[in-house]
């Protein structure tokens, strides 16, 4: 008899059926896993036929064929122990096939047959759905994520005899649930305010803007001044996130291993993501032998946060420049090649010199760097890539009278609602054109809703004739504009909106020497 299994894996961050075969034949003891199937799948034959044994079922007495169909997809995945466990089961004649038709099976088995929660259940439950499957039973700790998704059976199950049990009649499982609404009302609780950061309110401004529209932000200041401070509370102003975009971002990091820090299954924040400066190219971009989702991919829809900018490897900020520009990341291997999405808002900090108080204004603190030095230092930051962040903006050291000062200034709260009405706006007007804010305008867009009067046309004309603004920064000063009207709920950009945009550019050529 033919053992047969449907489960999944996953390519990318997308679920794949798959089909587990198990024949038996009257010989000697044997496993042979076929199908494209890694070392890692082949070796779990060993952990597999433990956890019958130790769950009290005898299967070690035939010569067993698993294979894995289809054959032309690379398989690389612990939770396949379950499906081929109970495909061997079925070889034997000691499960019905017929009864899983519309069930798949994930999980990882224990050499005693207890079940370990596995990587990427929030694809592989979506790829259910969509594929007409009923129920998928799974590991236990799996449950949350999974059930998430409506209209798919979520059986969680704590062992291979559970399993077995459950799938023989002999027992009943109540189905995973999840309450939704009291997942995403938790939307809001950050342990951090903006309130709490005394001073900088240009550079608040700058933040709330950058929130806004979806900015690439660049903050240059001094040691202690509170570049970190200010990063960190970015979240907290940024919009909620909505149930499409809280299970795509959940599907990045489910797939990286990530899901153990969810909350009841799945990421209700927009992520944060904050790399060493010691990040590897395949760490920042993704990669490996079977790629996985890099820094990039898994600040999807959030922040990536790269603190002391020029302290990372040129060659590392340098293939950030094709993400920033097309928000996804693909990468090539022999076998694939695999696109992550990768639409996040880069928020860098750096110091203006290697000592950090070149141009301070913090008294006792003179730049004793060489001007060989600085150059060097600046010059790990290329043009291209600056051009690519729209908002540079200088924090200077805090005074006395602003640190010994009562909070002042508006909260997380406050600001967070003026982003959501700007937000509100963009979505009304990029409604149906694939996207969500300011940032993503492609030059059609430009020309159609970043109309200038006379008076902003001779403004950027100085900006690009006068300063040498490159084609790009041009497009970037237009797209701050927009954000900076949005926000005030003007339909049209004025002057006053150029002006705020084109100071946000000015850094580069004070540091850069453009």
């Amino acid at each position: 008899m033919v053992g047969i299994v449907r489960t999944y894996t996953t390519i990318g961050i997308d679920g794949q059926q798959l089909t587990v075969e198990c024949d038996a034949a009257d010989q000697v003891f044997f496993v042979s896993i076929v199908g494209m199937a890694s070392n890692a799948v082949k070796e779990s034959k060993d952990r597999i036929f433990a956890a019958l044994l130790n769950s009290g079922f005898d299967a070690a007495t035939k010569r067993f064929t698993v294979n894995l169909a289809p054959a032309d997809i690379k398989k690389d995945s612990a939770a396949l122990d379950l499906p081929i466990s109970i495909a061997v089961l079925q070889s034997l004649e000691q499960l019905p096939v017929e009864y899983l038709t519309k069930t798949a099976l994930v999980g990882e088995l224990s050499l005693n047959g207890d079940l370990r929660p596995v990587k990427g259940v929030l694809p592989i439950a979506l790829a259910c759905k969509r594929d007409g499957v009923n129920t998928l039973v799974l590991p236990l700790e799996n449950a949350p994520e999974a059930a998430i998704i409506e209209g798919l059976d979520v059986i969680p199950v704590t062992s291979l005899r559970e399993a077995v049990l459950y799938l023989r009649g002999e027992i009943k499982i109540k189905p995973a649930q999840v309450d939704r609404d009291q997942i995403f009302s938790v939307l809001n609780d950050f342990p951090l305010d903006m309130r709490d950061v005394k001073g900088q309110f240009q550079v608040k401004r700058a933040l709330e803007v950058s929130a806004a529209g979806g900015h690439n932000l660049l903050m240059i200041g001094p040691p202690g001044s509170g570049k970190t401070m200010l990063a960190r509370r970015i979240p907290t102003i940024l919009p909620e996130l909505s149930l499409d975009e809280a299970l795509e971002t959940t599907k990045i990091h489910s797939v990286a291993g990530y899901s153990k820090n969810f909350r009841n299954g799945i990421l209700t924040t927009r992520p944060f993501r904050a790399p060493h400066h010691s990040c590897s190219e395949n760490g920042l971009i993704g990669g490996g032998t079977f790629p996985r989702p890099g820094e990039v991919s898994l600040a999807h829809f959030g922040v990536l946060f790269l603190d002391e900018l020029p302290e990372f490897k040129r060659g590392v900020l340098e293939v950030m420049r094709q993400p920033l520009e097309d928000g996804i990341v693909t990468i090539s291997r022999a076998a694939t090649s695999l696109t992550f999405p990768a639409d996040f808002m880069l928020i860098a900090s750096m110091n203006p010199c290697p000592c950090g108080y070149y141009g301070s204004n913090i008294p006792n603190h003179n730049c004793n760097c060489e001007m060989g030095a600085i150059s060097r230092y600046r010059s790990k930051i290329s043009g291209p890539l600056l051009d690519r962040i729209d908002i540079h903006v200088e924090v200077p050291g805090v005074s006395y009278s602003d640190l010994s000062s009562l909070p002042t200034g508006d909260d997380s709260a406050t600001i967070r609602a003026r982003v959501n009405k700007a937000r509100q706006i963009q979505r009304e007007r990029f409604a149906d054109q694939g996207i969500f804010n300011n940032a993503q305008m492609n030059s059609r867009m430009l020309r159609k809703y970043c109309q200038l009067d006379t008076e902003s046309q001779a403004q950027m004309q100085h900006a690009i004739d006068k300063l040498g603004y490159s084609a790009r920064v041009f497009d970037r000063i237009l797209k701050v504009s927009r954000t900076i009207a949005d926000l005030e709920g003007h339909k049209n950009i004025s002057s006053e909106h150029i002006s705020e945009a084109i100071q946000y550019r000015t850094l580069d050529r004070k540091y850069w020497g453009g």
